[in-house]
């Protein structure tokens, strides 16, 4: 029966939502402020003072979004050693893996009009802006929503799964 068939399907769908680690995620990043410090870090912004003044954000509010992102494994904090009164706000090898995931919404973001910037990321080497992020599959090919599906990460048989 067909509604036998979508409550299983649902069923299986909110199964997978319960483990899917996107809510985690958007816990810690998930906000604007969160990602304006991450893309700071990753233009090379290290201290509080700097944050404040390239973002425009309260002190309050940073020190909260800091220690959240600190406390979600993404910055770290560290003692300045040219000067023992001020902390050094890095990233960790887990933000650094974020940079994807910023581009890509930068990316977009130009693709469909919120704005576009005079500056582009290019490769240190010939300088060249880097290409478009997408989605690739195991051989290279570039891959469309429609070409996607779920499987089990365990399936020999690789089962299709709702996720």
């Amino acid at each position: 029966m067909p509604g036998e068939t979508l409550t299983a399907h649902l069923d299986a769908f909110r199964e997978a939502a319960l483990s899917c680690p996107l809510p985690a995620v958007v816990e810690v990043i998930g906000e604007k402020w969160a990602f304006l410090i991450l893309r700071g870090a990753l233009n090379g912004l290290k201290h509080f003072e700097e944050f404040q003044g390239g973002l425009g954000i309260a002190r309050n509010i940073l020190s909260d979004r800091l220690s959240k992102l600190v406390a979600g494994g993404i910055l770290e904090r560290s003692p300045d050693p040219g000067d023992g009164r001020r902390v050094i706000y890095s990233l960790t090898p887990m933000g650094e893996e974020l940079l994807p995931v910023v581009l890509a919404l930068r990316q977009w973001g130009e693709q469909w009009g919120y704005g576009k910037m005079k500056v582009v990321l290019a490769d240190t080497r010939d300088r060249r802006p880097v290409r478009k992020i997408c989605v690739l599959s195991h051989d290279g090919r570039e891959l469309s929503l429609g070409d996607l599906t779920w499987v089990e990460r365990e399936s020999t048989g690789l089962r299709a799964a709702a996720e």
